[in-house]
């Protein structure tokens, strides 16, 4: 007499798959292993990034450090000299190590926000899921629009950090080799992630957990919370990149919290729209 397998039994069972997440609920097994496989291809896809940050590290190397000359050199006063040196031998394969890191991340955020919409995307419903399909070109989209921004304002923040060395007459500036590029690629960063809080706000919006209403009422709260959190991520902690980068997500956040709100005047129509009778 043949046996059938309980696992066979029920995947012949288990209906087709409908779009809805009551219709197929994966076990907490399944959800670790899914988290797993979308870390693992981020991870690939930043040590890609890595490697063609290491290949190609000298040609960007050298534009980034041009533009630093550049804006420290006209904006050093008469009588300062500007010159960068390593102060041990591994500190050249360190930093080349480094930097293609933070060019490797760059490069692979645009596919990190997709892994992590389609971790996102199963627990949805199909109407919740439609508004939700446009965070994810979104976030990339503020993602590169904060990298710009950032590389708008880095000259006028390098010039204004040097301004100050005409209080100390007659001194030199030795930095560390590849100082300032860093400082750049993390403003860049910095100012890509800072940018994704309007997106976040909206998606909870989304979700209910925050309703326009609330965020209108709390909007002072809200814009003393993007001030301090400005004031810790810019990695100068000068006032002037602080605000550059505060104001222009203090609009972003004004932006995203009318967007929830006329997302959610519209969904009581389209849940009438669905349930008439009820």
């Amino acid at each position: 007499m043949p046996i059938l397998l309980p696992s066979r039994r029920v995947k012949e069972s288990k209906p087709k798959f409908s779009g809805d997440p009551d219709d197929y609920r994966l076990t907490l097994v399944e959800h670790i292993e899914e988290l797993r496989d979308r870390i693992i291809r981020s991870l690939t896809a930043i040590c890609i990034g890595w490697a063609v940050g290491w290949i190609e590290f000298e040609p960007i190397y050298h534009y980034l450090q041009h533009i630093v000359d550049k804006a420290i050199r006209e904006g050093l006063a008469k009588g300062h000299t500007y010159t960068e040196a390593f102060w041990s031998a591994p500190e050249a394969f360190l930093l080349q190590l480094q930097l293609s890191f933070m060019i490797g991340v760059i490069l692979a955020f645009p596919y990190i926000v997709m892994q992590i919409w389609g971790f996102v995307a199963p627990a949805l419903k199909p109407n919740e899921r439609k508004p939700f399909q446009k965070l994810a070109p979104a976030s990339a989209l503020l993602f590169f629009m904060g990298v710009g921004f950032a590389w708008f304002v880095t000259p006028s923040a390098l010039k204004w950090f040097v301004s100050y060395l005409e209080n100390f007459p007659d001194v030199a500036l030795i930095q560390h080799a590849g100082t300032m590029v860093f400082f750049i690629l993390k403003l860049l960063l910095a100012f890509g992630f800072a940018f994704q809080l309007p997106l976040i706000v909206y998606g909870m919006g989304l979700a209910g957990i925050l309703s326009a209403e609330t965020l209108l009422k709390y909007w002072r709260h809200s814009s003393i919370t993007i001030f301090a959190v400005a004031a810790l991520v810019t990695p100068s902690n000068d006032p002037a990149t602080m605000l550059a980068m505060a104001i222009p997500l203090v609009i972003l956040f004004i932006i995203s919290v009318y967007a929830v709100k006329f997302v959610q005047r519209k969904k009581p129509k389209q849940e009438e729209a669905r349930y008439p009778f009820e």
